[in-house]
């Protein structure tokens, strides 16, 4: 017989401790420095900016929690913190935890207030509208396109091979931001070209960064607003962490939009970390729409039997849902 301790409750409990090890770390540049040279405690403490009573225990936790390795007294990057938390690779995936650490940390404090209110709890409490401020800043919008990519980069290869686009010719991607879905699925299928449909503001970055992948020929940028503009035409549509952002009535407004867009024989793919229907397992996708709370005035997760629901009724003849990767699915809909 299992003993019954306390262990799991108090890792849950107390995991904002290990969680904000890592977002300081990430926030002090720790990894990067790293990734230039390993160092020992004294070079990081002064690279760093630590002081003297927090150096050791701060590196030695980061090595406990197996983001650091230390032999000899020599502190250097894990595989996977040197691959995805240094700033000067491209595959790093520190923008999010960035923007976590600089704004969600704090918004969860108040996520009591959320649930007995159901009111979000991020900056809009206080009467300013995060996007808003972040599309007007160059440098932040920036900054929020690449964290946008970096959740989107593993799903966007997997939707590239486990879809049949072989029957396609063109695609758009609905909320685009930075590009990396459409260059991921122009760059494994030389006979697909696509539209990045996101907000104005967001055409120069987009366009650089698919400059930078050398795919300016396939994949161009559409600007405009998917409530209020019609959408561009294509054999597929893409939706990724886009459909959680709304409430149910927006939802449904762009599915049906979408349906429209589309030709006969055309297909919408919509990704999220998509909640098992019997909402007990996906924990992320769970605690993602408790972020959702947080964040927006209606925006929820939602499991593959409401979405592919969703999409019957905004006219789509046949619907499935099909694992990604970690906490992501993707629900597909074909119109007859």
């Amino acid at each position: 017989m299992r003993a019954v301790t306390p262990e799991h409750i108090m890792q849950l409990g107390l995991g904002f401790w290990a969680s904000k090890t890592l977002l300081s770390a990430v926030e002090l540049g720790v990894f990067s420095a790293l990734a230039k040279a390993p160092a020992d405690l004294e070079t990081l403490q002064s690279q760093l900016g630590l002081h003297p009573r927090a150096a050791r225990d701060f590196l030695d936790a980061l090595v406990a929690l197996k983001l650091l390795d230390r032999h000899g007294g020599i502190y250097s990057n894990t595989p996977e913190a040197d691959l995805f938390l240094d700033r000067a690779k491209p595959s790093y995936f520190g923008g999010l935890l960035e923007m976590a650490n600089a704004r969600l940390y704090g918004f969860w404090g108040s996520l009591t207030e959320a649930l007995q209110t159901g009111k979000h709890q991020s900056e809009a409490k206080h009467g300013t509208d995060f996007f808003a401020a972040t599309y007007a800043d160059p440098a932040r919008l920036h900054g929020f396109l690449a964290a946008m990519s970096a959740v989107s980069a593993g799903s966007a290869k997997l939707i590239a091979t486990k879809f049949d686009w072989t029957k396609y010719r063109t695609f758009m991607d609905l909320g685009a931001a930075q590009g990396m879905a459409p260059v991921t699925l122009a760059r494994e299928h030389p006979h697909l070209s696509g539209i990045g449909f996101d907000l104005p503001q967001v055409q120069p970055a987009f366009e650089a960064f698919v400059a930078q992948q050398g795919l300016a020929d396939r994949v161009r940028f559409r600007g405009g607003d998917f409530f209020k503009d019609d959408l561009p035409m294509a054999d597929v549509i893409v939706m990724g962490h886009i459909l959680h952002d709304w409430d149910l009535e927006a939802k449904k407004t762009l599915l049906k939009k979408s349906f429209d867009a589309l030709p006969a024989g055309g297909a919408v793919i919509v990704y999220d970390a998509v909640i098992d229907d019997d909402r007990r397992e996906n924990a992320f996708g769970l605690l993602m729409s408790l972020n959702m709370l947080i964040e927006t005035a209606g925006g929820f997760d939602y499991t593959g039997a409401d979405c592919q629901a969703w999409m019957r009724d905004a006219g789509f003849a046949e619907t499935r849902l099909e694992h990604l990767a970690g906490p992501d699915s993707m629900v597909i809909g074909l119109k007859q």
